[in-house]
């Protein structure tokens, strides 16, 4: 993709680990360094209803809000507000453990402008840069199962500076507003309105290029029916990506891709044939527990080298620990179930009720994935230590800014992890080899430490 892209300018302090991330994986596209992110930009597409369900708040707690006896009660509304979700992203970007927060432009500009959240932290803030017609997700609308039309709400100059022009005299090529945003393109097979999604694309890239500004290509299935089988989409949207970007020189590239998940099959064609293109997924629907955890462990066994996921965070019953089990997940230290039943665990540790059973929750309910494990062939991609001869090459972090130690080998099937070390657990203690651990044990250890993190007795 665009390895000469100028890293964020956004003047938001530390070096961002999205910036580091792209170099190490440009560097050695089989390195297992992961880019996570929580897409937090729903108000762009449901309204009242994109701040999620109000079973879980930050630890701020509920923010006033009005409602009338003799009408409803609150409960019975059962959505945050606009300031809980704020609350939210709040407490996930002081986690750090995800490297994009994308948002709305008007929360980039709440938070990322106004408030400068992410002045000294090293998640890079994002805003969806444009919004096309099959995204309008509002209640009694019909717009999402008529023909995608390109739309775009906010200009580049109001994401980096909350206004409509920003100023680009003076000697500091900075601005207090995000410099990277999600562009989402979505084909129909029409030659008329592929083209028509196409020259908003490429009006919107050369903008961008002068700018300055970041991009990263989101890549939406077919809203509408397009006379194409599901098992001829995949291969009908990679072409139509590399098709589309043959045209693109780097210096206007997007970052990295955002696709749907259609296999290891098509993903694995995609990812083969540019190793300088780097390849995400996106988390779709809510799902269970066990599918969300599941798609990410196989995407990335497949070449995905990021994952964006918004319903799947903003649904679950406790977000932070949620994305704690989704970085352990990237980084080899625990398998999806494991990771399902440890996270159980840390809900029941805060007596929160889970939404599902843990049996419900361990159901494989996707269908993509569900086909995919059935006739398992072994993955094309294999991860490797970036650094193998201990010279002290910055690897990822996890919570807290805990150094964790390279996976090695051949990516893993199934549930078991590969070889991977723990931080040592005290100061000159024996780092912990979950190599030479049961699955209940990698699960028990996790399952302790985010106890003690958030809380639980």
């Amino acid at each position: 993709m665009n390895s000469k892209a100028p890293a964020d300018r956004s003047g938001q302090g530390p070096v961002k680990s999205l910036d580091r991330k792209l170099v190490e994986i440009r560097a050695d596209p089989s390195v297992r360094t992961f880019i996570l992110a929580d897409a937090k930009d729903a108000d762009m597409a449901y309204g009242v209803r994109a701040p999620g369900p109000r079973y879980w708040l930050s630890a701020q707690g509920a923010r006033p809000a009005r409602f009338s006896p003799e009408v409803w009660t609150r409960e019975e509304f059962g959505y945050r507000n606009l300031p809980e979700f704020l609350d939210i992203i709040r407490e996930i970007v002081r986690q750090g453990v995800v490297d994009i927060m994308l948002m709305s432009p008007y929360v980039n500009d709440l938070l990322t402008i106004q408030e400068g959240l992410f002045r000294n932290s090293p998640v890079t803030p994002a805003a969806r840069a444009n919004d096309t017609t099959d995204i309008w997700a509002v209640r009694h609308g019909c717009y999402t199962a008529e023909p995608s039309r390109p739309f775009r709400t906010a200009s580049i100059d109001q994401i980096q500076c909350g206004r409509v022009e920003c100023d680009r005299g003076g000697t500091d090529p900075g601005f207090p507003g995000a410099n990277l945003g999600l562009y989402s393109l979505t084909f129909l097979n029409d030659p008329d309105r592929d083209r028509e999604m196409l020259l908003a694309y490429k009006a919107f890239r050369e903008e961008a290029e002068r700018k300055g500004f970041r991009h990263f290509l989101e890549v939406f299935d077919p809203n509408v029916p397009t006379g194409l089988s599901p098992e001829k989409l995949g291969e009908f949207i990679n072409d139509q990506i590399l098709r589309t970007l043959a045209g693109v020189p780097e210096a206007g590239r997007p970052l990295f891709l955002k696709i749907v998940y259609h296999g290891p099959r098509a993903l694995e064609e995609l990812v083969q044939y540019d190793p300088r293109m780097i390849v995400g997924i996106l988390g779709g629907s809510a799902g269970t527990t066990y599918d969300a955890f599941l798609l990410l462990h196989e995407a990335q066994r497949h070449g995905a080298r990021v994952a964006l996921y918004g319903r799947k965070i903003n649904h679950a019953e406790h977000q932070l620990a949620f994305i704690e089990m989704l970085r352990l997940i990237t980084e080899g230290r625990i398998g999806p179930e494991e990771a399902v039943r440890a996270y159980h665990g840390v809900l029941e540790a805060l007596r929160i009720r889970p939404r599902r059973t843990l049996e419900e929750d361990l159901q494989l309910t996707d269908p993509v994935l569900r086909a995919d494990r059935t006739g398992r062939r072994r993955a094309m991609w294999e991860v490797h230590d970036p650094d193998p001869a201990g010279t002290g090459v910055k690897r990822g972090e996890s919570l807290g800014g805990e150094k964790t130690a390279a996976a090695t080998g051949p990516g893993a099937s199934g549930d078991s992890p590969v070889a991977a070390t723990a931080p040592a657990t005290a100061r000159g203690s024996k780092p912990v080899d979950f190599d030479c651990m049961t699955p209940e044990q990698r699960r028990d250890y996790h399952l302790e430490r985010l106890r003690r993190r958030y809380g639980g007795g």
